[in-house]
């Protein structure tokens, strides 16, 4: 028994090397830098306190960006995972299995292309002048609704994250589907004979069977809601104005463009808690796995 323990160890020590080395010290030293004022450019660091952390919470752009990370964050919840396990089902579904395959390769190519390909893509889909939007809108007789979409402040954010919506559903879908795969069909046997419908079936005995898996969903697409960058920086860099700002543009901005490399590990460890006590609730909300 002894023998065994250690060499579960001995397995274990590289990893948790690792991850010591390359996830907690450089979170721990951002804390650090956070409390000083440097530049990239110059290796002395003037000791300021808590003073980015006081003039990041009363920063009006903060704000802006924080409210654009929660709405990313609750719209991917709807679309994102609640879609995604609506379609994941349906596929399931016995008629629907001869069609899974390709069903399957055409929600998930979204979420193997490349970051960038997308954010330049919807650019063009998105152009006033010759994007694909504003033309379909014209031709079913919606052209009083044809605009700017990224270009103009009410829309912005909004046509930024349905491209999220459009690219990362079909891979939530893809975990759902696993997760589905996996219910013993005695289970839908038995409901069929208390005399339950799809839609009885789907909510007694689905969602409760995919639980853990709704937990990992969750946590991945709040995590990614709240560290969003690619998508943003590419298709309006936080603009018109501040708008579309969210988290990681105005990090990114304060620490490259404006050389506050203080005022931007302040704002990583925002993100750092913000993202850390909301898997820490999902866990505890959720309570999966045995008597946890």
């Amino acid at each position: 028994m002894y023998a065994d323990r250690r060499l579960a160890y001995t397995y274990l020590f590289p990893a948790v090397i690792l991850v010591l080395v390359f996830i907690y010290y450089p979170a721990v030293l951002n804390i650090f830098y956070s409390l000083y004022r440097w530049s990239a450019f110059s290796e002395k660091k003037i000791y300021v306190g808590m003073h980015y952390y006081n003039r990041l919470f009363k920063d009006p752009v903060f704000y802006v960006a924080l409210k654009n990370n929660a709405l990313y964050a609750v719209i991917s919840l709807v679309f994102q995972v609640g879609f995604g396990l609506i379609i994941a089902a349906i596929l399931e579904e016995k008629f629907m299995r001869k069609f899974q395959a390709f069903f399957r390769t055409v929600y998930f190519s979204p979420a193997v292309i490349s970051l960038t390909v997308v954010g330049l893509l919807w650019q063009l889909i998105y152009n006033s002048n010759i994007g694909i939007v504003n033309a379909f809108l014209k031709l079913i007789g919606l052209g009083n609704y044809a605009q700017d979409w990224l270009g103009s402040s009410k829309t912005a954010i909004f046509a930024v994250i349905a491209v999220s919506q459009w690219q990362y559903t079909g891979y939530i879908m893809i975990l759902f589907l696993v997760a589905i795969q996996k219910i013993p069909y005695e289970l839908y046997e038995a409901a069929m004979i208390d005399g339950a419908n799809r839609l009885q079936m789907f909510f007694n005995v689905t969602v409760p069977q995919v639980k853990e898996m709704i937990l990992v969903c969750t946590t991945i697409t709040i995590i990614g809601a709240f560290k969003v960058f690619d998508e943003v920086y590419v298709m309006t860099a936080g603009g018109p104005g501040r708008s579309s700002e969210v988290l990681a543009t105005y990090l990114y901005r304060s620490a490259f463009r404006n050389d506050e490399m203080g005022y931007a590990a302040a704002i990583a460890f925002v993100i750092f808690v913000i993202t850390f006590v909301l898997s820490f609730l999902q866990i505890k909300l959720f309570r999966t796995g045995a008597d946890a």
